[in-house]
């Protein structure tokens, strides 16, 4: 099992997930809201910060409905 990696900053969590097939639907403030058509699924990435904090980025993995493993390689 793959460790969550820890330092990501906002940007490359969204490069990541773009690979995947999310595009940038809207921002709200400095939130990104990501969407994926097929299958359907929907996550939002905070700009605040250089670092997503862990907790954020699991948050963002879950909502994407992909795996650490999966994430780390796109990475």
């Amino acid at each position: 099992m793959t460790r969550l990696p820890r330092d990501v900053s906002p940007i490359e969590a969204i490069k990541a997930l773009e690979k995947i097939g999310f595009t940038q639907r809207r921002q709200k403030g400095s939130h990104i809201i990501l969407i994926r058509d097929d299958p359907f699924a929907m996550t939002v990435v905070p700009m605040g910060k250089k670092k997503l904090r862990v907790g954020t980025l699991r948050d963002i993995i879950n909502q994407a409905g992909i795996s650490v493993e999966e994430f780390a390689r796109l990475l």
